[in-house]
């Protein structure tokens, strides 16, 4: 057939199938200056039928409880660019401090706002449920942030019934240079502390920290669970959405294909 172009155009039929995310399909909110979070979150996600679709959202490189409040007008926005027209079965809100500052449900109440009744996590979310599920009651956390943010998360995993033992901070404070701690500095601060017998287990806080690849060398080296923002919320988005393969190459936490009730 020649169109008015006189261009020799055929038309030929074709199917359709499930697409990628035929098993589940989740979405994921990144804020604007994490440089880490999408990278771990892509080492993770690699089962079969499941498709993992990113959205970004505006955030000040400084970290504090001003600009993580400021975000908050912004998450249904970045919410309802997530593959609009198609099915979700999750949404992972991707700031750990933000989700505290702001708070947990009002988190889910945005992203709710345009996807009613989805399934939503974030990473304090993740990370509760995921201590549950290794039992342990009592962490260390280990952390980027300034004082001000760290009596937060302290308080905040308390009313939730985890206890903090100690609070380990790298002190940076800044979305630009938090990304490029190295993994020694990390393993450091995780191996000085992490043997105390008043820990369970240890969270790493915060998304742009590179932790995936070194959680497994620290429980070997500590003998307790370790879990991180990044490893705890892709965990968490993955069991929300009955994907339930084990991945222990990321921890102890992996080896768990189920949420505790």
């Amino acid at each position: 057939m020649t169109d008015a172009r006189g261009v020799d155009e055929t038309v030929v039929p074709y199917t359709l199938d499930d697409g990628l995310g035929a098993r589940a399909a989740i979405g994921l909110i990144v804020l604007a200056t994490d440089q880490v979070l999408e990278h771990e979150w892509r080492l993770i996600v690699t089962q079969p039928g499941v498709a993992s679709y990113v959205s970004r959202m505006p955030s000040s490189s400084a970290v504090g409880a001003d600009t993580l409040s400021a975000i908050e007008p912004d998450i249904a926005h970045a919410a309802g660019l997530i593959v609009p027209d198609l099915r979700l079965d999750v949404v992972a809100f991707g700031c750990t401090s933000a989700s505290m500052v702001i708070g947990e449900q009002k988190v889910f109440q945005h992203i709710r706002a345009v996807r009613p009744g989805i399934a939503c996590t974030t990473p304090i979310t993740a990370a509760i449920a995921a201590l549950r599920a290794l039992g342990a009651t009592r962490v260390t956390l280990v952390t980027p942030y300034v004082a001000e943010i760290n009596a937060l998360s302290k308080a905040y995993l308390e009313a939730c019934g985890i206890g903090v033992s100690r609070v380990i901070t790298l002190g940076d404070g800044n979305d630009n240079t938090t990304a490029r701690i190295d993994r020694n500095s990390l393993l450091s601060a995780i191996l000085e502390h992490g043997r105390e017998d008043a820990t369970d287990a240890i969270f790493v806080s915060c998304t742009n920290l590179r932790m995936v690849n070194l959680i497994r060398i620290a429980e070997e080296a500590i003998g307790k669970p370790v879990i991180s923002s990044n490893s705890a919320m892709a965990w968490h988005a993955l069991r929300l959405a009955h994907v339930g393969e084990k991945q222990p190459q990321f921890g102890r936490l992996f080896r768990h294909a189920r949420l505790k009730p």
